[in-house]
This record gives C-alpha cells, sequence and structure tokens, in this order.
C-alpha cells in the first residue's frame, strides 16, 4: 500500500496512488506528498490507473493535499480514473474541485 511519485518538472509531481486510497493508508499518503509541497511541488497530478478502493479517509487526504497546494496557487487534479474511483468522485461531486484527465500526459500538457 505504498505511493509512488514522479517528478515532471520543477513543480509537478505525479502520484501513481496504486490499488487503494482509504483509512488503511490515507496517513501514509500524506506523509508521501506533503514534503515535496515544501521543496516546491505544487502542481499535483494523481494517477488512478490502478485504484480499485478510494473512502472517505482517501478523499480527506487528497482534500488535505489540496489545501496545501492551494495556498502556494498550486493544483490537484486526477488522471486515468479507474471506474471505482469515477463513481466516488461522481457521487461525492469533487470533479467540481479536481480537474479530471484521461491521462497523465494530457493533464501535465494542461499544466503547463
Amino acid at each position: 500500500m505504498s505511493f509512488s511519485t514522479q517528478s515532471v518538472s520543477d513543480d509537478t509531481l505525479v502520484v501513481h496512488v496504486g490499488e487503494t486510497l482509504d483509512f488503511r493508508n490515507a496517513d501514509t499518503f500524506k506523509e508521501t506528498v506533503h514534503p515535496p509541497i515544501d521543496a516546491g511541488k505544487h502542481q499535483f497530478i494523481l494517477d488512478f490507473s490502478d485504484t480499485d478502493v478510494l473512502d472517505s479517509s482517501g478523499l480527506g487526504a487528497i482534500f488535505s493535499l489540496y489545501r496545501r497546494v492551494a495556498a502556494h496557487d498550486g493544483t490537484v487534479v486526477f488522471a486515468n480514473t479507474s471506474e471505482p474511483v469515477r463513481v466516488v468522485v461522481e457521487l461525492t461531486r469533487t470533479y467540481k474541485v479536481f480537474p479530471q484527465y484521461d491521462s497523465v500526459e494530457a493533464a501535465q500538457a494542461e499544466l503547463t
């Protein structure tokens, strides 16, 4: 249940969420994404291509990231949203806060 990251520019980080972002690993997610903010990363692309589970704790961790980067005029976007994630995004209307892209590359192109 770890998260991998990939720096794609001086201020942009791709976070590969993996199979789950839920109550079991929401704190680990925060520990993964918060330090890069202090290092100057303010654009985050969350890659949900392999994600089967996203719960309220996971959404809370994403909103925590959002609040931190918003203070630096940053952005959090979703890419490759799997069907289970898409359902949660629709039910919670978080699509109004987090733009959705079909791929990491499409998100990168939009952020540059």
